[in-house]
C-alpha cells in the first residue's frame, strides 16, 4: 500500500467475526489504531481501510470469513477502500493458501501480531505477518471497548494447553499465557471508571487461569481480588470442566459481584465420547461436578454446549446425552454439530458420520432444550428481576430492551419493557408478566405508563459494527 494514499486521518471500518474473545483482540487493535490517528466509520464504502477480524474454529466460521472479505473486497472498485487487511485465525491457519487465492487483500495479520498493526499498515514490507502465536495484551495495551459503555469483555488469558481432539484453538492461539492478578484487576477498574456495570470474563480455558505464573494463582483467587471492582456483575465464561475445585464454588455462591451464571461447554456425557475428545474427565465426573454446582450455588444460570455427531458417536451414545440434558434441566445449551477441521486429532478418527445424521441429531437435542428453556423461563414469570435497560427495543419503539443476571450479552435473550420509565444503563427492577422460549416480557415495578426511554446517562459511545458468531 502507498504510504501516501492515506489522509492525515485516514478513515477506518472494522468488522470483527467469531467470538468474544476475538471481539477483546478487535478491541485492541482498534485501540492502537485510533491512537495513531484513524477515525472509525460505520459504513464500509466509507473507509479508506477495511479491517477484518477473522474466525476459523469451525467450518461455519471459516466460511462466514471467506464471505465477508470477498464481500468487503468489492469496495476497493466501488468504494474508497484502498486497503483490505485480514487478521484472527483464518489468516494464522491459512497464511500460505490465502495470499494465494485472495490477491485482493493488501495485508494478513497473525494472532500475536496485533500490536503492530499501525507499523503494518504504514506499509510493513511483508504482505503477510505470522508470528509465533505468543502474545496476549495486558492493561497498558491501548483498547478501544465496541460494546455499549455498560458493558466489556475481560480476557483474563490467552491459548490453550488442553488436548481436545476436535480443536485447533492451540494449533492458532498457542499454549496458555494468563495475565498476572494485579494486571487483570487493573483493566477491570478502568473499564468500570468508563461506565461499565457488567464484566464478562474471557479465556480459551477460564479455570484453568494462573497454572502458568509464578507461585500458580487459582481462578478463585483472582475473583477475591476481584471483588474490590464495583462492578455490579462480573460473569464466567468459557470454564473447562476438568478442574472446578471448592474455592470456587464458593466465590460463585457468595461472592456479591459475581453473577450467578456460569458458561461451562461439557461438549457430551458418553464416557466413550469423552474419551474420544479427551476431556480428561469420565461423565461421572461431569455429573458430580454439575450436581455440585446446582447444590451450592442457588438460582445459578447454568450455559453450557455439546457436540452431537462427533466420530464413533452410537445411537444409544446420543441417547444418553439426550437423557443427560433432560436430566440436569441446563437453562441455556447450544448445540453444535461436529465439524471436521484438517490439523485436529479427529479428523482422522473412523466412525465419521454423515451430515443427515449430524443435523438430525441436533434438531433433536435443540428441541429438548427448547422445551426445557420455555419452563424455566416460566418460572420466572411473576418475580421481579433487576434488568440492565440497553436502550429502545430493536423489534418496536414501543418497548425498552435490556437483560437480566441470567442473559449474558450476544448469546442470551432479552428482557423487553412494556411499562415505565428508565434511561440505558440504567438497572431497574422489572416485574415479569410474560415469557417465550428465550425472552422475558415485562414492566418496571411501580410504574403505570408506557415504556418510554429517559435518555442514556451522556452520550452514547459510536461503535463498531461486530457481528458475532457465537461459539
Amino acid at each position: 500500500m502507498d504510504k501516501t494514499a492515506l489522509s492525515d486521518r485516514p478513515s477506518l471500518y472494522l468488522l470483527s467475526l467469531g467470538c468474544p474473545k476475538n471481539r477483546v483482540d478487535s478491541e485492541v487493535m482498534l485501540g492502537s489504531l485510533l491512537e495513531e490517528g484513524y477515525r472509525l466509520v460505520e459504513e464500509p464504502q466509507e473507509a479508506e481501510v477495511i479491517l477484518i477480524n477473522s474466525c476459523a474454529f469451525i467450518g461455519e466460521a471459516k466460511q462466514e470469513s471467506i464471505d465477508a472479505i470477498f464481500e468487503h473486497a468489492r469496495h476497493k472498485e466501488t468504494g474508497r477502500c484502498k486497503a483490505l487487511v485480514v487478521a484472527g485465525c483464518l489468516t494464522q491457519r491459512y497464511a500460505d493458501v490465502l495470499q494465494q487465492e485472495m490477491p485482493e487483500v493488501d495485508h494478513f495479520v497473525g494472532t500475536s501480531a496485533y500490536p503492530r498493526i499501525a507499523r503494518i499498515l504504514k506499509g510493513e514490507r511483508d504482505r503477510a505477518v505470522i508470528p509465533d502465536p505468543d502474545y496476549i495484551a495486558d492493561s497498558r495495551t491501548p483498547r478501544r471497548n465496541s460494546m455499549p459503555r455498560w458493558t466489556a469483555y475481560l480476557k483474563i488469558s490467552e491459548g490453550c494447553d488442553n488436548k481436545c481432539t476436535f480443536c485447533i484453538i492451540p494449533t492458532l492461539r498457542g499454549a496458555q499465557r494468563s495475565r498476572p492478578i494485579a494486571d487483570i484487576v487493573e483493566e477491570a477498574h478502568r473499564l468500570v471508571s468508563e461506565g461499565a456495570l457488567e464484566l464478562n470474563l474471557v479465556a480459551q480455558d477460564l479455570t484453568a487461569y494462573g497454572y502458568d505464573l509464578p507461585g500458580r494463582p487459582r481462578l478463585h483467587q483472582l475473583l477475591q481480588a476481584l471483588e474490590e471492582v464495583p462492578a455490579r456483575w462480573i460473569r464466567l465464561h468459557y470454564a473447562y470442566p476438568r478442574d472446578f475445585p471448592e474455592p470456587l464454588i464458593d466465590a460463585l455462591a457468595e461472592q456479591p459481584n459475581l453473577a450467578r451464571y456460569l458458561d461451562m461447554p461439557l461438549q457430551h456425557i458418553s464416557d466413550e465420547v469423552l474419551r474420544r475428545m479427551k476431556r480428561g474427565r469420565d461423565g461421572a465426573w461431569v455429573r458430580r461436578l454439575v450436581r455440585r454446582l446446582r447444590e451450592r450455588v442457588p438460582g445459578l444460570t447454568f450455559r453450557t454446549s455439546f457436540i452431537v455427531g462427533f466420530p464413533g458417536e452410537t445411537e444409544e451414545q446420543f441417547e444418553e446425552l439426550c437423557r443427560f440434558v433432560e436430566e440436569m434441566h441446563f437453562e441455556k445449551v447450544g448445540v453444535f454439530q461436529f465439524s471436521r477441521e484438517e490439523g485436529t486429532a479427529s479428523f482422522d478418527l473412523d466412525g465419521q458420520l454423515p451430515q443427515r445424521v449430524k443435523a438430525q441429531r441436533q434438531k433433536k437435542l435443540l428441541g429438548i432444550q427448547r422445551r426445557i428453556s420455555r419452563e424455566h423461563q416460566e418460572a420466572l414469570v411473576g418475580r421481579t428481576l433487576d434488568v440492565l435497560v440497553e436502550g429502545v427495543s430493536e423489534e418496536t419503539e414501543l418497548l425498552l430492551e435490556g437483560r437480566w443476571m441470567g442473559q449474558a450479552p450476544e448469546i442470551d435473550g432479552k428482557v423487553y419493557v412494556n411499562r415505565g420509565q428508565a434511561r440505558a444503563g440504567g438497572i431497574v427492577p422489572v416485574e415479569i408478566e410474560q415469557a417465550g422460549d428465550y425472552d422475558l416480557v415485562g414492566g418496571i415495578a411501580g410504574a403505570e405508563g408506557p415504556a418510554q426511554p429517559l435518555g442514556a446517562a451522556g452520550p452514547l459511545p459510536r461503535r463498531p459494527r461486530f457481528p458475532i458468531l457465537s461459539h
